[in-house]
């Protein structure tokens, strides 16, 4: 659907591994990879068309009361609405919404889900909207028909954000109905059978990478084992074509060789079941190149050194004799420990449940005992190993509409979780790029699974913490933690977990976030939950301080601080709500000067452009300097500022004018003005609470949750106001932080950044002076 692939025949949509019984002779593994070596020619592989009646007995073969009026309208509306359009094959395009339907009726998908397939790509690739596919086939049709249709009119910067949107669309209907996967999934099935069809090469491998991150995952996760590995296959060839080429050649000699033994061995195991009284069948299969070439990375082994490459399963018909046949295997073949894994005890988290066991075998013709992996299950665990999620088809009658489906998983099984889980990274909504990489990292990777006290069953990706396990609990949970009990004893949440153990989460309301958790995190969801709590609380920090720096400058400017005005000059400012606006300004990338102008335009004319924190007028300083000229035009030094407390002298200008400097600035120092230029100047005593005066300081700080609330409280605990301020420097670790403070005097400044300095958080805290004059 996505790509435009081109078509391919009708075999092409049959099972990608088929199980035998093993009195007939063991098939060939090229049957599952027929594509592999040198792409087929279209000639090779002609397009088989199911007509309609074909298609409905398809899916009447498993649901009898299927509506078959409607899969034959659909069918018939796809087709036209399709007309003349072809793939890049040559083929009818029809041919490819055809193909993705027989797929779904492998899985004995309800009728709606079929209709879908039939009409999944009618709005991308017609004229056709949602609105005729719900005129036409109704509500329920229609919002899955939408779940799959991409955002073609979305104007975003790149093919990532593209990708991105797309994709959350998508995780968002499929967390609404799982049809939506399983339509999606078969479609990227068939189209990476045809991918071959495809020139170019760049294209193919973006494909085949974007089908490994996430749509072979997804499969995995909703238990659609088949889906999944021929999935893994197909990109693996392309992505990796010399691995898989020196594989696939492997498989073939060994397959010459070992094929006759394979037959035998499966023989003598049914045998031996047979013998104790079990009716079973048993079936050999042989591992996809993919699965091979992983598990020899995992291992760090070779071809040759794989113990597994053909197994066996063995189907029973209750979970009793499920432990009876493992007991009879284990009588008569030594197990290898490190291979057992009872997963009728402990299910995976997609419902999977099998014994999966490994035995040093009878021996080969030639003599050699051969190690084999033997999997055994009832006929209802195969069926839903086989169809996953589909397994659990429920069907009803809503409200006398008709019939319709619903998913019910069993036990704690929760067919949505993933969807879920998924959905969950995306709600914060900044920065749909980073949540596809979360959702990529929750998807693609190898997991261990550990258990609440509860025994509710948590999968985790290999090398994940205790942290990332309260995460997979709940975001609650996670965002509470302050500790972990692994197996019973208290552990750091850094401890890497294994599979078997079970964790009790230690929780606090007021739970901090510390620095360190985005690293020892490993989940996708984990890291994605954590950053957004982090990102949620700089936003609540700045949004207070954003309006505390805000209400301050308005008061020293002598103008009324309103809400409502800020609403009011949003779009000057070309923010969408307050506060947008005040978050900027706590951040520091929102001079006050700009909001001032825009809630009260024209206000910053008297000081030529610019409002100044503490000096957004020209007012007379409540600091009184003896030895002036009455009506002489006065200047504070910007390049010490001096404070009353301070020793300072005047420079008269050629302007006749005079600029206050304390009696040690370094730039007084350097210009060295003649002597007849010196005036001598002092602070006249008065009532300290009635001087005002402004200083500017840059602090160094730990970049964290909350810095920059703890030294707006300590600059606030000596009596002190912030005018403004602003972030620079931002770094992992650091913020220089740049303000304009209003003071009484030096000794209050000095107190003030003591106080700094003391504070943990804070690695430096010093006055600087401004670049230009200021104009009182």
């Amino acid at each position: 659907m996505a790509d435009k692939l081109t078509a391919k025949s009708k075999s092409d949509t049959g099972p990608a591994e088929k199980p035998h019984d093993s009195s007939a002779p063991l098939e060939t593994h090229t049957s599952e990879n027929e594509t592999k070596g040198s792409p087929p020619s279209k000639a090779s592989h002609p397009v088989g068309f199911i007509r309609q009646a074909e298609l409905v007995d398809l899916v009447r073969a498993y649901d009898r009361d299927a509506d078959e009026d409607i899969l034959n309208r659909a069918y018939i509306f796809a087709m036209k609405a399709h007309g003349d359009q072809t793939r890049q094959s040559g083929d009818p395009y029809f041919s490819h919404p055809l193909a993705v339907a027989a797929i779904l009726t492998e899985l004995r998908a309800d009728a709606a889900t079929v209709v879908t397939a039939l009409l999944h790509d009618v709005v991308e690739d017609t004229d056709y909207t949602i609105g005729d596919i719900q005129k036409h086939f109704g509500a329920e049709i229609a919002r899955l028909v939408d779940g799959v249709t991409k955002l073609s009119r979305i104007e975003l910067r790149d093919e990532a954000s593209k990708q991105a949107e797309n994709f959350r669309k998508f995780v968002v209907a499929m967390a609404d109905d799982v049809r939506v996967l399983l339509v999606k999934l078969a479609d990227r099935l068939h189209n990476m059978r045809t991918l071959h069809y495809i020139a170019n090469t760049e294209k193919r491998q973006r494909i085949s990478l974007e089908t490994m991150e996430i749509y072979a995952p997804l499969a995995g996760r909703i238990g659609v084992q088949r889906f999944r590995e021929e999935l893994e296959d197909i990109a693996f060839r392309e992505l990796s074509a010399d691995a898989y080429a020196t594989i696939s050649r492997r498989l073939d000699e060994l397959h010459q060789h070992s094929v006759g033994g394979v037959v035998e061995l499966a023989n003598v195991l049914r045998q031996k079941l047979e013998v104790e009284g079990l009716d079973t069948q048993v079936y050999s299969r042989e591992k996809r190149a993919y699965s091979i070439w992983r598990k020899m990375q995992h291992k760090n082994v070779s071809f040759d050194d794989l113990a597994d490459i053909y197994a066996f399963r063995v189907l029973v018909d209750t979970v009793h004799d499920c432990y009876r046949a493992l007991g009879i295997i284990h009588s008569n073949w030594r197990m290898i420990p490190s291979e057992f894994d009872d997963y009728i005890s402990a299910p995976k988290p997609n419902n999977y449940r099998s014994i999966h066991t490994a035995v040093v075998g009878p021996p080969w013709r030639d003599g050699r005992r051969q190690r084999i992996e033997i999997q055994i299950r009832t006929y209802e665990m195969h069926e839903t190993a086989e169809r996953g999620v589909a397994a659990h088809w429920q069907y009803k009658d809503v409200g006398g509409n008709g019939a319709s489906v619903e998913i019910v998983g069993p036990k704690q099984y929760d067919p949505y979780e993933t969807p879920r889980r998924l959905v969950e990274m995306f709600q914060g909504g900044e920065d749909l790029d980073e949540a596809l990489q979360y959702a990529k990292l929750e998807l693609f990777q190898d997991q261990v699974f550990c258990f609440t006290p509860k025994s509710r069953v948590i999968a985790l990706p290999k090398g994940a913490t205790a942290l990332d396990f309260a995460y997979g609990v709940h975001t609650d949970v996670g965002d509470q933690c302050i500790g972990a009990k692994i197996n019973g004893v208290q552990r750091p949440l850094r401890k890497l977990l294994e599979t078997g153990d079970v964790v009790e989460v230690l929780r606090s309301e007021n739970a901090p976030v510390p620095a360190e958790w985005e690293i020892i995190a490993v989940s996708g969801r984990a890291r994605s939950a954590i950053r957004r709590r982090i990102k949620k609380m700089q936003y609540d920090e700045h949004l207070a301080l954003g309006r505390s720096i805000a209400e301050s400058v308005f008061t020293g400017a002598h103008l009324q601080f309103s809400l409502k005005g800020v609403r009011a000059g949003l779009r000057k400012l070309g923010k969408k709500s307050v506060e947008d606006v005040l978050v900027s300004v706590g951040r520091g990338d929102l001079p006050v000067n700009q909001l001032i102008e825009a809630v009260y335009p024209g206000a910053s004319a008297a000081s030529e452009g610019e409002i100044r924190p503490a000096n957004l007028h020209e007012f007379k300083p409540r600091v009184a300097i003896s030895g002036l000229t009455p009506g002489v035009s006065v200047r504070i030094a910007r390049c010490c500022t001096p404070l009353p407390g301070e020793r300072i002298v005047g420079i008269r200008g050629d302007d006749g004018g005079i600029t206050v400097h304390t009696i040690h600035c370094e730039q007084l120092a350097k210009q060295d003005p003649p002597q007849s230029r010196w005036l001598d100047l002092k602070w006249r005593d008065t009532d300290e609470e009635q001087q005002n005066a402004f200083a500017r300081l840059t602090v160094t700080v730990q970049n964290g949750v909350g810095v920059l609330s703890e030294i707006a409280g300590i600059i606030a605990r000596y009596g002190i106001s912030i005018a403004s301020m602003r972030l620079q420097n931002r770094s992992k670790e650091f913020i220089d932080v740049v303000m304009d403070v209003e003071v009484h005097d030096a000794r209050q400044l000095a107190q003030a950044l003591a106080g700094l300095r003391a504070a943990p958080t804070v690695l430096s805290a010093e006055r600087i002076g401004i670049e230009d004059d200021e104009q009182l």
